[in-house]
């Protein structure tokens, strides 16, 4: 029994850290491979949660900005989140989806899905359009650290 409650949650850990801003899938696959799990089942469970609030900032993400404009100390957070964005994404601006797509795949830190999702808004990149491109490039983000990852462990 404690070998499957500890199965379940090391795949519950991954999903959680990959939903995480700034850590996301970068992450959550190596502290899988870490906790003992296959390359492969830790990159799968890291693009899952790493994708699960995509379509919640897509959507939510302009409307609230506006809604917090309105308050002088949001504000102060919003315009630092959106400079920061915007200074980290000028080829997402000039390039769209594509730059997107490519912004997204980069495996560094502040290049992952909650970047792109913040940057997709700023951009009025097409909700659908905007969806696809973080997702291949997340995916690529993902085989990108799963064979790091892999690599790392059977040294």
């Amino acid at each position: 029994m404690d070998q499957i409650l500890e199965y379940i949650s090391n795949e519950i850990m991954v999903l959680l850290v990959a939903a995480m801003p700034l850590i996301e899938l970068r992450g959550a696959i190596p502290i899988g491979v870490a906790r003992g799990m296959s390359a492969m089942h830790a990159t799968l469970l890291g693009l899952i949660g790493s994708m699960i609030p995509v379509p919640f900032l897509l959507i939510l993400l302009k409307p609230i900005f506006i809604k917090m404009k309105k308050h002088p100390y949001w504000r102060k957070l919003v315009d630092w989140i959106t400079k920061r964005t915007l200074r980290k994404t000028e080829k997402v601006h000039k390039y769209k989806s594509l730059g997107l797509l490519l912004f997204v795949a980069v495996p560094l830190p502040t290049t992952g899905v909650w970047t792109g999702s913040i940057a997709a808004s700023l951009f009025n990149i097409p909700f659908k359009n905007a969806f696809i491109a973080i997702f291949i490039g997340n995916t690529i983000a993902a085989l990108i650290i799963m064979t790091l990852s892999h690599v790392a462990v059977n040294l």
